[in-house]
């Protein structure tokens, strides 16, 4: 799926969403590198700040976006700036996530299952809702939300993740739907087990050096948000290298 060229998206704006460390910087350097302009979003400024840093190695900087994503309204003004500046957006990277608690379902913190769903599902639909109008104005808006296996695999004491993956396969399969008229494209793509805190915090005690470092995604993800993807609603599977039907269990 990759363009032709050294700098096949340049001119592209593309936002990307838990940017601060693993796949979502991963992908926001990567994009980068493919010339694009990357709006970072995360909750620390510090990793922001390097993050910038990162991506001007490739010879441009990032616009540095400071939330959570829990602050819907900070979700509404993302796309009122985007807007503003830019007038259109060409990509989505939706990558933050989080694990919440691996425990019985009897047993899970009401704030902590409020917290997963909120960021893993419905700021997902308030991103759909705020900048939805943006990838249409684009020659080809693209846009990627970071599934899980966990969404098929309901393993016990997984409960909030797996449910929150599953409502997020079902957000996007539905938005995609909703594009086959127009030239936005929405896709989803399950990494499978990767070298990111949030699996150190899920198996302690595994090697990470066993698993694959977010840089060897990045390149996939990006695709998946290149002009020259003309898959919709459907999910990538990173493990197996390519695109699955719903009806099959990654």
């Amino acid at each position: 799926m990759n363009s032709q060229g050294a700098k096949p998206l340049a001119g592209r704006v593309c936002v990307v969403t838990g940017a601060t460390r693993g796949i979502g910087w991963s992908a926001a350097v990567e994009l980068a590198r493919r010339g694009a302009h990357v709006v970072a979003v995360g909750r620390t400024i510090g990793a922001l700040e390097e993050l910038d840093d990162a991506i001007k190695t490739h010879g441009d900087s990032a616009t540095l976006v400071q939330f959570d994503l829990k602050d819907v309204a900070a979700i509404d003004r993302l796309g009122a700036a985007i807007y503003e500046r830019w007038g259109r957006l060409d990509g989505l990277v939706a990558n933050a996530g989080l694990l919440g608690a691996i425990t019985p379902l009897g047993h899970l913190d009401p704030k902590v299952w409020d917290d997963v769903m909120a960021v893993n599902v419905t700021a997902n639909w308030r991103l759909i809702r705020s900048l939805d109008p943006l990838l249409r104005q684009s020659d080809a808006g693209r846009a990627v939300f970071l599934s899980s296996g966990a969404a098929h695999a309901c393993k016990p004491f997984w409960g909030v993740y797996s449910v929150s993956k599953a409502a997020l396969d079902a957000l996007v399969r539905t938005y995609s739907g909703e594009l086959i008229s127009t030239k936005v494209k929405a896709n989803l793509f399950s990494p499978g087990p990767v070298r990111t805190a949030m699996r150190a915090k899920a198996m302690p005690g595994e090697d990470p050096l066993t698993l694959p470092h977010p840089d060897e995604l990045a390149p996939a993800i990006v695709d998946l948000v290149s002009p020259d993807c003309i898959e919709s609603g459907r999910i990538y599977d990173f493990r197996q290298k390519r695109f699955l039907d719903f009806n099959q269990p990654d």
